[in-house]
């Protein structure tokens, strides 16, 4: 074995040792992992799966660095390749357990997922708090991502002072006032308020610039709201703290639902409001909480009814007014359809003033002729 190594450059040994090592870590992983994995099956509880499935892929890494370092503290490497293999493994070793962390707060989030589950009609709670442990776990693996990369920086020759001053308190502290007007902090900081205060929830149904859709991701620096047409709209998170948007699941989901309708003076208004409360009976969609019909506006040619009444979500309130909207109107073109908006002109009065200003000799009296146009007139309008 001495003659096999005599012929070789000095440092080989110390690759070979560093290859066995990695050999011996895969093997490790390999089997620890299948047994895991087999008592995790066993067990009733979902957070050993979680475990088991997020930090397999970082232990891949740190097994086999775990053994390499073991075997060069029992064989120190060739100086050829100690200065810059330690620096290295350093590294992948910061690397390994800034991704094992990092995994970590995933378990945590998928926890908090399968503790308050969203899919049940009073969902607000979970939705709160999932919305706080997403946020959170994105903010604190930003925090792990850059620690790891300021010691990562310590082990690069020419770099140990930065890295040293990222670790610093007050570098820290600087830093954070020095960048926090940047959008990417300005964002994250942003982040903190939402998880804090809680504006936004996932899933909140939400209007933003004019478009209605619903919360569907929320990361470190922008909010992606999905529109009713399956567009999305991405948004930065300081919008949600600067600007005013409304928010129709803040403190609950059911909505009141209004319907707007134009007709002429003649319609009866009580019967009307019996047809909107039959319609609201036999509809699945309302929710039997509110509903009313009164008259709010006046004008010079018809009145405006409101419908109003109550849904237990946005989407079913939109379903809801569509539906009241096409049976009152189908209603007053059945019993009522004289009821419907229409213009009117004073005929009489047009026909007087042209015949004082263009008077015809031989002609019927006035007054006649004025009465048979203003018949003529009402029936070409019915037609």
């Amino acid at each position: 074995m001495q003659d096999f190594f005599a012929g070789l450059p000095p440092w080989a040994p110390s690759l070979l040792v560093l290859a066995l090592g990695v050999i011996v870590g895969l093997v490790a992983h390999q089997v620890v992992y299948a047994l895991a994995a087999r008592i995790a099956r066993r067990t009733p509880h979902s957070l050993d799966d979680l475990l088991v499935a997020h930090s397999k892929r970082p232990a891949r890494l740190l097994f086999p660095l775990l053994c390499i370092i073991l075997a060069w503290s029992a064989s120190p490497p060739a100086v050829e390749i100690a200065a810059a293999g330690e620096r290295v493994l350093g590294a992948l070793f910061i690397v390994g357990i800034a991704w094992l962390l990092v995994q970590m707060l995933a378990v945590l989030r998928d926890a908090v997922a399968l503790r308050y589950p969203v899919d049940i009609a009073d969902n607000l709670a979970a939705r709160r708090i999932r919305t706080q442990a997403n946020i959170l776990r994105r903010i604190a693996a930003t925090v792990v991502i850059a620690i790891a990369g300021a010691l990562i920086l310590m082990k690069i020759p020419g770099a140990e002072n930065v890295g040293a001053s990222l670790l610093a308190s007050a570098g820290i502290a600087g830093l954070v006032i020095g960048v926090a007007a940047r959008p990417v902090l300005s964002n994250l900081l942003a982040g903190l308020q939402i998880a804090l205060t809680q504006p936004i929830r996932l899933d909140d149904v939400v209007i933003v610039e004019g478009e209605w859709g619903r919360i569907e991701e929320i990361t470190n620096t922008y909010i992606v709201v999905r529109i009713w047409d399956l567009r999305r709209l991405v948004v930065p998170l300081s919008y949600f703290i600067e600007k005013p948007f409304q928010n129709w699941t803040r403190q609950t989901a059911d909505l009141l639902g209004t319907v707007y309708l134009n007709v002429d003076y003649t319609v009866p208004v009580g019967e009307l409001r019996g047809e909107l409360h039959r319609i609201l009976q036999s509809s699945k969609l309302w929710d039997r909480k509110v509903w009313n019909l009164q008259v709010v506006e006046s004008t010079e040619h018809t009145v405006q009814l409101r419908a109003l009444m109550s849904a237990p979500d946005a989407s079913t309130a939109w379903d809801l007014r569509c539906e009241v909207r096409e049976r009152l109107i189908g209603f007053i073109q059945d019993r009522f359809p004289d009821s419907l908006p229409r213009a009117r002109t004073d005929i009489r009065g047009t026909l007087a003033a042209a015949e004082r200003a263009h008077p015809l000799s031989g002609s019927a009296p006035l007054g006649n002729r004025g009465a048979a146009s203003t018949r003529f007139g009402s029936e070409k309008l019915q037609q």
